[in-house]
Formats: C-alpha cells, sequence, structure tokens
C-alpha cells in the first residue's frame, strides 16, 4: 500500500467534501425550488463533466490552470508557483469534476420536502435561513448525504482529471489512483492489487450507502 498517495486521497477528498458541501445545499436546494426559463440549460452544464471524456475535461482544465492562462497568472503571481501540477490545482479540479456528484443528489433531496410543509412555514414567517435550519435540511439530509459521499468515494477513483491537471508528483499530486497506475507499469501486481481491493470496497460501501439513502428519499417522494 503506498499510504503517502493514500493519505494525499484522503485530504485531496476531505477538502473537495468541505468545498462542495455549501455548493451542494445552495445549488441544490435552488434549484430543486425554483422554476425558471434556461434551468434544464444550468442542469445539463451540471451534469457535463459526466458524459465527457476525462481527457477532454482535463485538457481544458490544464489550460485554464497553465502559465499562460489569466487564472494561471494570477496564481503565479500571487502564490510563486502555477496552479497547474499542484495539490491546489488538483482541488480546483477535483471540485468542478464532483459538481453533478454533489449538486444532483442533493437537489433530488431537496425535492421530497413536501411543498406543503415549506409553504407553512413560509406563513409562520420563518426566514429563509431559519427555513433552511429547521425545515429544508432536516428533512433533505438523506440527499446531501449522499452527495458527500459520492463525492468522496468519486474523488478517491478519479484518475484522468487528475493525472491531467496534477501529473504524478509524490507527496504533491499522486493519488492513489495515480499509484495503482504507476505500480502495474512497474509490474508490482501485489501492490496494486491491495491498493485496487482497498477501492473495491470503498466503493461497494459506497454503493449500498447511496441505494439505501436514495430509497429513503423515494419513499418520501411517493408519500
Amino acid at each position: 500500500m503506498d499510504w503517502q498517495a493514500l493519505s494525499l486521497s484522503l485530504w485531496l477528498a476531505a477538502w473537495t467534501v468541505a468545498l462542495l458541501l455549501p455548493v451542494s445545499i445552495f445549488a441544490g436546494r435552488f434549484l430543486a425550488y425554483h422554476r425558471f426559463q434556461g434551468k434544464a440549460v444550468i442542469e445539463a452544464m451540471v451534469m457535463l463533466p459526466l458524459v465527457l471524456p476525462p481527457t477532454v475535461l482535463g485538457f481544458y482544465l490544464l489550460t485554464s490552470f497553465g502559465r499562460g492562462s489569466v487564472l494561471g497568472e494570477i496564481w503565479q503571481g500571487l502564490f510563486g508557483h502555477t496552479l497547474a501540477f499542484s495539490f491546489e490545482g488538483l482541488v480546483l479540479a477535483s471540485v468542478l469534476v464532483n459538481l453533478p456528484f454533489a449538486i444532483q443528489p442533493a437537489q433530488r433531496g431537496f425535492e421530497a420536502v413536501p411543498r406543503e410543509v415549506r409553504e407553512a412555514a413560509l406563513c409562520c414567517g420563518l426566514s429563509p435561513w431559519r427555513r433552511l435550519w429547521k425545515i429544508d435540511l432536516p428533512m433533505a439530509w438523506p440527499g446531501v448525504l449522499t452527495a458527500m459521499v459520492l463525492t468522496f468515494a468519486h474523488t478517491l477513483g478519479e484518475f484522468g482529471v487528475v493525472l491531467m491537471v496534477g501529473g504524478s508528483i509524490p507527496g504533491e499530486t499522486k493519488t492513489i489512483a495515480i499509484s495503482i497506475y504507476d505500480r502495474v507499469q512497474a509490474f508490482d501486481e501485489r501492490s496494486a492489487a491491495s491498493m485496487s481491493a482497498f477501492l473495491v470496497v470503498l466503493s461497494l460501501t459506497t454503493i449500498v450507502l447511496t441505494v439505501a439513502l436514495s430509497a429513503r428519499i423515494g419513499r418520501r417522494l411517493s408519500q
């Protein structure tokens, strides 16, 4: 087991979840409760990372993070190094790649909140913040939790975009998925097998949790 790569992957996943949690809540709630022109386009853009080949998405992110880009120039001026091939670049790329995993399950969770309950809270004079904390989140938590579980697991297993944006710098951008690839290239099948087994167990656990939470959301929608 490449413990350094695993530690970096867990750290990357933790940062991604922390940054996407508020995005998941507010974007998911907004899309669930509002009808407006162009909503379908926004939802399609959120889902785009699911259907784009990782190499395509990785190429555009690498171009956007590179020294010749506006964002890359600003980052280098502020911090003295490029955004590409850095841990910070990996975090930003991971956030963008995981948008569909973070937003869509949360949106379904908020859609499961009965409309009459939200209208009753509004009639009682609850402020938007109190409605969020007292009504929406307590009832939509299975969707939000599903989003965070999927985001965490997908971040650990992401390979294509991480490799293109971060490369394979030990202790900086070399995640466990990249380490598995390197071990296979070096014909170290034993190490690759142990790390692959870890990701299989993690993925299976994620699927079980997701199915259980999705079933709970489905029961609420059917009520």
